[in-house]
């Protein structure tokens, strides 16, 4: 539903070179939602004249393109529109090349009081993009292009020069888009278009790179740290890490394939891994770690030991655990903190199974998101966790996929879920009475890949939601799609 304010701010709309002769006549107050309906409408003119004469020191995509009394629309949840994007680029290019008014000019015109314009919180779900909308990847690209023009008209226009403007965003950068988003960062310092990175994602890049624009990046905006795919092992990490320790307001630090060099003797790696734990304790600020696929047998408690503050999300997925890594986590000062915990991939089926339910009771009172994918539960184990994973009664996602449950295994677990009133996803795997001749206990490998009867399924399907709604929680999905994008990100519990 829209409001009455909504509806008529979209009609002022419809005629947009009106509304931009309106603008100076329209109270301040109503700029956001202008902003809002001309963004979710493609009204480029009036959206470009908007950043252009922006009356407010800060314009935030986070703050302008959420839910709102006008519109429950959540524009951030969305691919955001290349028309709409590229207009704000070019109001902030226009700005920009207003010259600053003089000391006598009364009153101070409204197109120069942006200082910050916040494009954070994008939506970036890695999937294959319409024409009409913008990846992350083309989002960094456009900031990018304008920060390099930006420079190179600055450096040849006569006059005063404009009133610098602070640009955040989160950027995503691989071996194809390195040099160029060095070079956007080299020239936005001492430019009028400064670039400030609040989370920095780097996929398949080489170590020398990574910490050439580690370097370039301001202490002071750096969030996370994102390293993907780059299969760095200790010595490489050992490089990179000091350069990432340097950034002191960090809250989260995403790391992937952390383990010893089999090149290397394994004196060598046992220093590159002594000297990995002395840099990780210069964060003070670090909330969120995640170690996936890394090699961390019976090093937990050397990893968690020297952090200097509880974590409050561990994403130890694929990561080798051993009884007496989840026994140390559990009686640690992370357990009580955690509200995000990703144990995949870790087969919690025998001798861990006691320890991972002493975690999860350490951790019931603040977890919210808890994810077992592949963790080797069968219906006696969940059957045996269930008494305690009741007990989370804040877990708003619960990811199962990729475990042999039964048909009777999920339904206990949704009867029993019945206590949990803030959940609101379950991620559950096919049941093994969906598939044909499993071995047992089935790998997880061929839970993923063989072929399972639709028709069994889809009975498996309605009976799951007549449960659901027998019970009054029709609200809550339950699903098999692990590609959903349901996973909650850190930031956003």
């Amino acid at each position: 539903m829209h409001t009455l304010v909504f509806l008529s701010t979209r009609q002022v709309l419809q005629c947009q070179p009106a509304a931009c002769q309106a603008l100076p006549l329209l109270p301040r107050e109503l700029f956001p939602l202008l902003f809002k309906v001309a963004f979710m409408d493609k009204k480029t003119v009036v959206l470009r004249e908007l950043v252009h004469t922006w009356p407010f020191p800060l314009l935030s995509f986070q703050q302008l393109l959420q839910e709102c009394a006008h519109c429950s629309r959540a524009l951030l949840q969305e691919r955001p529109s290349t028309e709409s994007m590229q207009a704000v680029i070019l109001g902030l290019t226009a700005r920009l090349h207003t010259p600053e008014p003089g000391a006598s000019t009364q009153p101070l015109c409204r197109k120069h009081v942006l200082r910050v314009l916040d494009m954070t919180g994008l939506l970036d779900d890695g999937v294959e993009q319409d024409p009409g909308t913008m990846s992350m990847w083309d989002c960094t690209a456009a900031v990018a292009r304008t920060c390099i023009a930006q420079q190179q008209g600055s450096a040849t226009e006569p006059g005063p020069a404009p009133i610098p403007v602070e640009v955040r965003v989160d950027l995503r950068v691989n071996r194809a888009s390195y040099a160029f988003l060095r070079e956007a960062l080299r020239s936005s310092v001492g430019s009028p278009l400064r670039l400030c990175c609040r989370d920095l994602r780097a996929e398949d890049l080489p170590m020398r790179n990574t910490v050439a624009l580690l370097q370039l990046l301001d202490a002071g905006c750096l969030r996370r740290v994102d390293l993907r795919f780059n299969n760095l092992g200790l010595r490489g990490l050992s490089v990179i890490i000091p350069h990432v320790a340097r950034f002191q307001h960090l809250a989260s630090l995403r790391l992937h394939y952390v383990h010893g060099d089999s090149r290397q003797p394994s004196v060598d790696g046992e220093d590159n891994f002594r000297y990995f734990l002395a840099q990780m304790g210069r964060f003070t600020c670090l909330r969120e770690l995640s170690m996936g696929s890394s090699l961390l047998s019976g090093r937990l408690d050397q990893l968690l030991s020297t952090l200097q503050s509880p974590l409050e999300s561990l994403e130890l997925a694929f990561c080798a655990l051993l009884p007496e890594d989840l026994r140390f986590l559990a009686q640690s000062p992370h357990a009580a903190h955690l509200k995000k915990l990703d144990l995949s991939g870790n087969d919690l089926s025998g001798s861990q199974l006691a320890p991972f339910q002493g975690l999860l009771q350490a951790s019931a009172a603040t977890l919210l998101h808890l994810e077992l994918t592949e963790c080797q539960l069968a219906d006696t184990q969940l059957l045996a966790t269930l008494p305690i994973l009741t007990r989370c009664t804040s877990l708003r996602y619960l990811g199962l996929y990729g475990n042999p449950l039964s048909m009777a295994g999920l339904k206990e677990l949704l009867r029993d879920s019945v206590a949990q009133a803030e959940l609101r996803t379950v991620v559950h795997p096919f049941p093994v009475d969906c598939y044909e001749g499993l071995p047992w206990p089935p790998p997880a490998s061929v839970l993923l890949e063989a072929s399972i009867n639709e028709e069994k399924f889809a009975r498996v399907e309605a009976e799951l939601h007549q449960l659901l709604l027998a019970s009054g929680r029709a609200h809550v999905l339950w699903t098999t799609d692990i590609y959903g994008r349901l996973a909650a990100d850190y930031f956003s519990l």
